[in-house]
């Protein structure tokens, strides 16, 4: 039992300075229900353990479950270190960034980023667009994409934000051309062609190296860059040098550099790079998503 009787003896009998450590919360199904009941019944029992609630746990705080969101509605409550150093280190970023101020988006979807790309689209000087997402933008500028990843339903949206960045003068930086396969295997057999004509039997499973040279200039003088997403598919060795080329680039700017969490966090360290030549490299990926989406 999370919070049985062993739990509660557990934590009768702790000295002053003592730690109980609980077992897995997410073992009580009531810990992630969508029933504001049944969590709020979770967090009563979990709150008559303590008399304090400390957050610190960066990777989890957007989500709306027992032990994060209902439990400090029920006892003194404050954020741990690990907390505030994320959310300074974003604060810096989003709000008083030094410029030029470029942020790198990829990853798959566009649909994952389409908040951070609406609240970002007035801050930022360069957007930079790679990634599975960046198919649904050439798309929506009326280009061939084969057989790429593209949101269909997000079309619209993303023409709609191609329009914004131009009467905002925002600089958005696509890719020119694409690392193309027809699998996508660790042996797969690749070549590099326009973005803007892919052939109908082709991927696009990274960027280019034209791109990457070009992202790499856009890089070159910015003193804040914020990047979240891979720029292919990094975990196979024929689509890893874009990301690898990029992270490069924003460890070596002469500033602040914030990666994002999840698949950029875990690039960054995939591809042996030193972490300590960012700035910061966020704990969470779904949280650090929500913080830049405002």
């Amino acid at each position: 039992d999370t919070v049985g009787p062993s739990a509660k003896t557990a934590v009768e009998a702790l000295p002053d300075g003592g730690v109980a450590l609980l077992e897995n919360l997410r073992f009580d199904p009531r810990e992630t229900s969508k029933d504001d009941a049944q969590r709020g019944a979770f967090a009563d029992e979990l709150a008559a353990l303590a008399d304090a609630f400390v957050s610190d746990g960066f990777g989890v705080v957007h989500r709306k479950q027992a032990s994060v969101y209902d439990l400090a509605q029920r006892l003194p409550h404050a954020a741990g270190d690990l907390v505030l150093a994320e959310v300074r280190a974003f604060a810096k970023v989003l709000d008083e960034p030094d410029r030029p101020y470029v942020v790198v988006l990829g990853g798959s979807k566009v649909s994952d980023k389409l908040g951070v790309i609406d609240n970002l689209l007035g801050k930022v000087d360069r957007l930079l667009v790679g990634g599975g997402m960046c198919f649904t933008f050439l798309k929506a500028q009326g280009n061939e994409v084969g057989g790429s990843l593209v949101e269909e339903d997000q079309v619209g949206t993303v023409r709609g934000f191609v329009d914004r960045a131009a009467q905002s003068g925002v600089d958005l930086v696509l890719p020119v051309d694409i690392v193309v396969a027809t699998e996508v295997t660790e042996d797969a057999s690749t070549d590099v062609v326009s973005a803007e004509a892919i052939p109908r039997d082709q991927k696009g499973l990274d960027i280019g190296p034209a791109t990457v040279r070009f992202f790499r200039d856009k890089l070159a003088d910015a003193r804040t860059v914020v990047w979240n997403g891979p720029m292919g598919v990094f975990e196979l060795s024929p689509f890893a040098t874009g990301t690898r080329e990029i992270a490069e680039a924003v460890a070596a700017i002469d500033g602040t550099s914030v990666v994002g969490g999840g698949d950029s966090a875990a690039a960054v360290r995939q591809l042996g790079l030193d972490e300590s030549s960012f700035t910061h490299i966020s704990t969470g990926g779904g949280a650090s998503l929500e913080l830049l989406e405002g």
